[in-house]
């Protein structure tokens, strides 16, 4: 299945005419401030236009996201929000780079992105594995800049 047919990839906007609040403001390099109003509410996954192609993010609360990031807004009878950013994970997004100077991505490429979708069932197993692995390696890489102090 493609990207596209389960999400609607949409553009990030200016974030420098809003107050300062506690709603994060992603750029492709991740949390870049927080503001006082978001742009999307519900489970998305972030997608770098440009910069960095691979540094997506997930965001499960409200958010704000610039104009170098693409957000998604997902089919969730489709597919688990979750289990689509780990899927984008295992993309080489930098091999659809579209520019010249400056690496870049545009929706109509992200669209024909092809998904593995299993049965939503086997989705959720897939993010609850995914998640607790996650889990552990914060908590090491935790742990790691403890010792190191």
């Amino acid at each position: 299945m493609k990207l596209g047919d389960i999400c609607k990839i949409k553009y990030g906007k200016d974030h420098k005419k809003l107050n300062d609040g506690s709603i994060p403001v992603y750029g492709s390099g991740g949390v870049m401030r927080h503001v006082d109003k978001a742009l999307w509410d519900k489970p998305s996954v972030l997608i770098p236009r440009k910069g960095t192609l691979g540094n997506l993010f997930f965001a499960d609360e409200p958010f704000w996201t610039v104009d170098t990031l693409f957000w998604t807004d997902i089919d969730a009878a489709q597919v688990v929000p979750k289990y689509l950013f780990y899927q984008l994970k295992t993309k080489d997004l930098a091999s659809l780079n579209v520019g010249t100077a400056v690496p870049s991505l545009t929706a109509e490429v992200l669209n024909e992105v092809q998904i593995d979708l299993p049965p939503f069932e086997e989705q959720e197993q897939v993010v609850e594995v995914l998640n607790t692995l996650d889990a552990k390696i914060a908590t090491s890489t935790k742990l790691n800049g403890y010792l190191a102090a």
